[in-house]
């Protein structure tokens, strides 16, 4: 039996399709560094003893907190632009 292949579904409305969370707090720690994105969302996470690795983590399972992210992330891209192509 032959498999057929489907195309993946394009969001054409969502800002954040195709964007992995990893990058999304990657590139927020840079912008904004872990102090003033702990304050800024209040997350225990950034602000004792943070890491991508446990930040990720706690954001992949707490969706609340991923929303947080997700919404400051694109207001960070709508004030200061998108990240850099390195």
């Amino acid at each position: 039996m032959e498999e057929k292949k489907t195309k993946p579904k394009t969001q054409p409305n969502n800002p954040l399709h195709g964007i992995k969370l990893a990058d999304m707090l990657e590139y927020l720690v840079k912008v904004w560094g872990w102090k003033e994105l702990g304050r800024i969302i209040n997350i225990r996470c950034f602000n004792n003893d943070p890491s991508i690795k446990s930040s990720l983590k706690f954001l992949r399972r707490t969706e609340w907190a991923r929303t947080e992210v997700e919404e400051f992330y694109l207001y960070t891209l709508e004030k200061k632009g998108g990240p850099s192509k390195d």
